[in-house]
């Protein structure tokens, strides 16, 4: 399995559907649990992408609700890789509502996914470096160091 290193635009991923009745409360908004569920899917094909391998998803981080999304409205995600470790990855969500009449689109929801690359045995697998190519893309990776490094402290004093 080749380790290039790869851009964070050779791995990024993009979901739309619209929101339905079947995916909302009673208040006519999509439920919690099924923004968690797009949002984890569209982190694991940029990880996917990045690794072409299995990825495992192993922790979110700072994943918030800013504003709900209506039934009828569209639902966009966008993930993109924002660091890679040895056999783990971050990779960034955010999650937009487009008003279909108008084509208003707002930020929704945003959340940070770690993903563990595997073999077919489930064993964890080397992950291919992250290019580089901006100061933003390495301020994010940064950041994303810095979220690693709590959630392994946390982990550390369970």
């Amino acid at each position: 399995m080749s380790l290039n290193p790869k851009r964070w635009q050779d791995s990024a991923s993009e979901t739309v559907q619209v929101v339905l009745p079947n995916d909302s409360n009673p208040l006519g908004f999509i439920l919690g649990g099924t923004v968690m569920h797009l949002i984890d899917i569209t982190g694991a094909i940029a990880a996917h992408r990045h690794t072409n391998r299995l990825a495992l998803t192993a922790g979110v981080d700072g994943l918030e609700f800013l504003h709900p999304i209506k039934v009828g409205d569209m639902i966009i995600l966008k993930s993109r890789v924002t660091c890679t470790f040895r056999t783990s990855l971050e990779v960034e969500v955010e999650v937009f509502s487009e008003e279909i009449l108008t084509g208003s689109r707002k930020l929704t929801s945003h959340a940070y996914l770690t993903f563990v690359s595997i073999d077919s045995d489930g064993r964890p697998q080397p992950v291919a470096p992250l290019i580089m190519e901006t100061p933003d893309d390495e301020a994010r990776c940064r950041d994303a160091h810095a979220r690693r490094a709590e959630r392994l402290a946390r982990k550390e004093r369970q």
